[in-house]
């Protein structure tokens, strides 16, 4: 029997050969957008932001980017289950502004997809070499870096990318099930290092809590926590993966509020605590590495722990990766499916239902990226594309609530005006945090964006 077609937006083709396979349930959701949001967020991140911005308090820019993103996270329940499609915020524009503000979200999210998976895999490279080193093995230095970070190339995270491409282009149903036993795991680890982390805690490294500004905006200070919780706003990407998954869905109406909410705020509770544990064993300033979770465990002094954190950390930043390059494979396949992209990436498999080359080249794109750029402009950038993505999330809710009142919303945002206002306003607040050269770099890939929407999108929507 042939999976029920995806539904698609108007003038947009369907058949068995671009009909995902729905599969997925709560708890599946659940442990994907765990999966995706427990990873560089937790085990690499903490210390560049404690380290560069929010000193102790970085456990407050987490609070804040939180909160921020639980407003969004309404606005994704609403309209995940209203429109239960492959795509996420691109669906959701195409379907209340048109095709041309849907492309440009579209593009937008590579930035915090394909580029979020680039990130963790240079993290899991950082972790993964640290683990061969406590066993004598090095990379020579030119295969263990970007050029920016000393190396022509960084290997191992071009290889724990191809090889996660090779297992989503077989079948989601395998893909979730590897998901959901490797966030197991990794949460068993977390709680371990939270319980060990906490008998060791050394409160005077708290203060003072929010560090004096250090003259510069952003450098410490509340202006500090306010750039780290915009940084780290990218540790919370993950759980827009679930909304990306709606239409792979068993019952989606039910289950991707479920997944959305859900899998946030078990997400934020482990970054707080996780945050407040680091600064109170490791001086914030000495946390700027490419493992400070490994870092902190060395400080404690109990060697075979620290190797078990760092196996967590790889298998947190293995299902973090793993999700965000599942989430940009549906992003290609729904805008393929719209002719903005070409017919090729919205095929499926006729086994696996997965839609291979879509993920093969989203697969090869990040490899790229992983290997040839350093992770702190990485990080900045997935944030601001996140961000940027967030706030149409919030302004398509009350967009359609106008347009289409009698739609059927199988969950409502509640109080919807101002929660959804509230969203907007956060994001936007937090994307003015973060430095001019970031907002530069979106500019300049937008501007790719749309040179080729006019090579190509602009073209192939115009017979529709």
């Amino acid at each position: 029997m042939a999976e029920p077609a995806v539904t698609t937006g108007a003038g947009t083709a369907s058949g068995p050969d671009r009909a995902l396979a729905r599969s997925l349930t709560a708890p599946g959701l659940i442990a994907i957008g765990l999966g995706a949001t427990i990873g560089a967020g937790i085990f690499v991140l903490t210390g560049t932001v404690a380290a560069q911005y929010a000193g102790p308090a970085l456990s407050l820019s987490f609070v804040i980017g939180g909160i921020a993103c639980g407003l969004v996270g309404l606005c994704y329940a609403e309209l995940a289950a209203m429109i239960p499609e492959a795509g996420s915020t691109y669906t959701y524009t195409r379907e209340s502004l048109g095709r041309f503000p849907a492309w440009i979200i579209g593009w937008d999210l590579v930035l915090e997809f394909a580029v979020a998976a680039a990130t963790v895999a240079v993290g899991w490279s950082g972790y993964a070499q640290s683990l061969a080193a406590d066993y004598g093995l090095r990379l020579p230095a030119a295969l263990a870096g970007a050029p920016g970070d000393g190396g022509l190339v960084n290997l191992p995270a071009v290889g724990i990318v191809l090889l996660l491409t090779a297992l989503l282009t077989r079948a989601t149903r395998e893909a979730s099930l590897v998901n959901g036993l490797l966030v197991a795991c990794k949460i068993a680890i977390i709680l371990a290092f939270l319980g060990v982390g906490a008998a060791y805690l050394r409160p005077e490294l708290w203060h003072p809590f929010v560090p004096d500004n250090a003259g510069a905006f952003g450098a410490f200070g509340w202006s500090g926590v306010f750039r780290g919780a915009a940084v780290v706003f990218f540790a919370f990407v993950g759980f827009e993966t679930v909304a990306t998954a709606a239409g792979e869905c068993r019952a989606p109406q039910r289950d991707a509020p479920v997944g959305l909410i859900g899998s946030l705020l078990i997400t934020t509770v482990l970054y707080v605590a996780m945050a407040a544990v680091l600064t109170g064993l490791v001086p914030y300033r000495d946390l700027d590495v490419a493992d400070p979770v490994a870092k902190a465990v060395d400080t404690i002094g109990l060697s075979a722990f620290a190797t078990v954190i760092k196996i967590g950390a790889l298998i947190g930043l293995t299902t973090s990766a793993l999700t965000a390059l599942y989430g940009q494979g549906r992003i290609f396949f729904a805008m393929a499916r719209d002719r903005l992209l070409p017919e090729v990436f919205c095929r499926v498999h006729p086994v696996t239902r997965a839609p291979a080359a879509s993920q093969t080249v989203i697969g090869l794109f990040t490899a790229a990226v992983a290997g040839l750029v350093p992770i702190d402009i990485l990080g900045e950038i997935v944030s601001i594309g996140t961000l940027l993505a967030f706030s149409l999330v919030c302004a398509t809710v009350l967009i359609l609530r106008r347009t289409e009142p009698h739609r059927p919303r199988p969950f409502r945002v509640p109080a919807a005006p101002l929660t959804a206002g509230l969203g907007i306003l956060s994001c936007l607040v937090l994307m003015a945090s973060l430095p001019a050269e970031t907002w530069i770099r979106l500019a300049v890939w937008l501007a790719i964006g749309l040179a080729v929407y006019a090579g190509y999108g602009r073209r192939q929507t115009a017979v529709l």
